[in-house]
């Protein structure tokens, strides 16, 4: 036996401190493993050695991103509050608060009674949020036009013109104006409907973006009475024409302004707001007598359907102050529904037409004769069949054998030969007579506006004496040659009426405003036409028209009353064509004659049946209209017997 000596241990020398980055101390290194193989095994693997990163740097940018994005938060934060803050709020002011203008309440328009001929009625405008109509709200694509669908019917409008404004952008459109109250009752009751199916449906009502502001709509209770003297009031709530268009500043008031807080369209009415009342319209009376323009317009109406006439007007005037009492027009419209009009028809053709008078004119004419004392109503003029003048020869209405009249006869039997015999005596020659007759002319409103400053009003044609015609020096005196408007026709006979002194015509007496204190209207401008003298013979002379046997105006007389008038019968210019077609008929007069309180005038344009002549047709319009008027006025007979001038002398 071998004696074996055990195996020699090697023990592991004393561990030796690890570098690390060229320091002492860190970590102590691990033992090391034995190298010895194990049998029948690979070798084992040697373990990483695993070292940790420095944590420092990695803080630093960690840190510094971190501040970064701070400083990008407080700089948008500083942004949105102190920079673009107001206009942020602004927005959301604007989105949070809606402002609506409050319409105000038209005044009313009555005649000088204090009847009521134009007013305002509750209305709504209909409106609507188009944000509520997206498919974002609605959740469905085609939400306009579904809506359209409903209200179109309602509305009386295409459907595509209702989606369109659904679809407009905003939150705030308006659909229709100044609705019946019904109108948004049918609305109200379908948008309650819908709202109970789409509760029972889960789906969106259409109509929940539709709302209702209060309004007000124009109504004249008497239909067409005087509408062409009143005009009417436009989609916008303005006057359109007439006195509604020239007294828009007074009538319509002031606006008012109303800001709320809203959520879903509708508002809020614990978040607060402003509103600035409205400030209604002053009411304004007018001249005009109810039942005195019934009268002049149910007759002329009447007249102008009989004679197939184009068209025809009345006026009544009171002579002592100048108010118009009446003013009708035929035919007319009904402003309540101007659908209906004929477009001829709109206006008010008493001062909007302008037209040659015809012999109605032949007072003025007298006037001049008489006020220059270059004849008296007993002056003898011998009128032949015909008269060469210039380039024409003249003639009268018929043909008759040399008259012998006076001057007064000359007016009764309305003899154009006679006229220009008569105006020939103003002046020692043709064109200084012509320069004196103008003056008188222009001094009796012709050719310049009247003083109503009524919308359209035409002043009427009339030239200066050095530019008349040959044949216009000859024709003015018996009235063709220059043309007027029927206003100024009544207003030179009310100048004589009133003893020589012409008064403005007027239509309004005042206004009333929301205080309830009446504002009478300024005092109309006066004007010395004529002696109270020369006036009163031409009173006289025109009583002769009517009250003589051989005058043209015998169908004017009224039993009891004393009356003094005029025909005219005039060729007429066809407004189309600009050549003479027709007839202008009229007649002009006032009462009593010797006491004067009402001046009528009537006037008809183009009669295709029956007669045209003015007296024939126009005279009993005349007669009509003033009995009513004296009696509405409470005007008696004066008692007095006529004067009854000479009409004809023997030679």
């Amino acid at each position: 036996m071998t004696d074996r000596q055990p195996p020699r241990r090697r023990v592991p020398g004393p561990a030796r401190p690890e570098r690390s980055g060229g320091r002492q101390g860190g970590r102590p290194r691990p033992p090391r493993q034995s190298s010895r193989q194990p049998r029948g095994g690979r070798p084992p693997a040697r373990p990483r050695t695993i070292r940790l990163g420095r944590p420092r740097p990695r803080l630093r940018m960690v840190g510094l991103g971190l501040t970064l994005v701070m400083l990008v938060f407080v700089v948008r934060l500083l942004q949105v509050q102190a920079v673009d803050g107001p206009a942020y709020a602004a927005k959301a002011e604007k989105d949070r608060y809606l402002t609506h203008t409050l319409a105000a309440e038209r005044g009313r328009i009555t005649d000088r009674n204090g009847v009521s001929l134009a007013l305002s009625d509750d209305a709504y405008d209909i409106t609507a949020d188009p944000s509520m109509f997206t498919p974002e709200f609605t959740e469905t694509q085609d939400a306009p036009e579904q809506a359209a669908g409903f209200l179109g019917p309602i509305l009386g409008q295409e459907t595509e013109e209702l989606a369109k404004k659904l679809r407009t952008k905003g939150r705030y459109v308006v659909l229709a104006r100044r609705q019946e109250p019904s109108v948004w009752k049918q609305i109200k009751d379908l948008r309650s409907t819908l709202t109970e199916r789409a509760q029972r449906d889960g789906t969106v009502n259409v109509l929940s973006g539709v709302f209702q502001e209060a309004s007000s709509k124009r109504v004249y209770p008497a239909g067409d009475l005087g509408a062409g003297m009143l005009g009417w009031v436009n989609a916008e709530g303005k006057g359109g024409g007439g006195l509604e268009q020239q007294l828009q500043k007074e009538l319509a008031g002031k606006k008012g302004k109303v800001t709320y807080a809203q959520s879903g369209g509708r508002r809020v009415p614990t978040a607060g707001g402003t509103e600035k009342p409205p400030v209604p319209g002053s009411e304004v009376e007018l001249t005009i007598d109810r039942d005195i323009q019934w009268a002049a317009q149910e007759a002329i109406s009447k007249q102008v359907a009989k004679s197939k006439a184009d068209r025809g007007y009345v006026i009544v005037q009171d002579t002592r102050t100048g108010e118009i009492l009446a003013m009708a027009n035929a035919p007319g419209f009904d402003p309540n529904d101007l659908s209906s009009a004929k477009g001829g028809s709109l206006g008010n053709a008493a001062v909007q037409d302008a037209y040659e008078p015809g012999s109605t004119a032949k007072v003025m004419s007298m006037a001049a004769v008489l006020e220059e004392k270059a004849a008296t109503p007993g002056t003898h003029v011998t009128v032949p069949n015909r008269l060469h003048r210039g380039d024409r020869l003249f003639q009268d209405d018929i043909d008759h054998p040399t008259w012998h009249l006076t001057l007064n006869g000359v007016l009764a039997k309305s003899s154009n030969i006679g006229t220009i015999l008569a105006t020939g005596q103003l002046g020692k020659t043709q064109p200084k007579a012509n320069e004196v007759l103008h003056s008188y002319l222009r001094k009796f409103g012709i050719g310049v506006p009247t003083g109503l400053d009524f919308p359209g009003e035409t002043p009427g044609i009339l030239a200066r004496p050095g530019d008349w015609s040959t044949s216009q020096q000859y024709t003015i005196p018996f009235g063709q040659g220059f043309s007027i408007n029927a206003m100024q026709a009544a207003s030179v006979y009310s100048t004589i009426a009133n003893g020589g002194t012409r008064i403005e015509p007027s239509l309004v007496r005042g206004s009333r405003g929301a205080d309830g204190r009446f504002t009478p209207v300024a005092k109309p401008g006066t004007t010395r036409v004529v002696s109270e003298k020369t006036a009163g013979t031409l009173a006289k002379m025109l009583e002769s028209v009517v009250d003589d046997e051989e005058g043209t105006g015998v169908k004017a007389r009224i039993p009891g009353y004393r009356v003094a008038g005029k025909t005219g019968t005039a060729n007429r210019v066809d407004p189309e064509t600009g050549r003479y077609r027709g007839y202008t008929s009229s007649f002009a007069g006032f009462a009593p004659a010797d006491k004067p309180r009402v001046t009528v005038y009537c006037a008809i344009q183009n009669a295709t049946k029956g007669g045209y002549f003015g007296g024939q047709i126009c005279g009993p319009i005349y007669k009509k209209v003033m009995e009513f008027a004296l009696k509405t006025l409470q005007v008696p007979p004066t008692g007095a017997e006529p004067a009854r001038l000479p009409v004809a002398f023997t030679p």
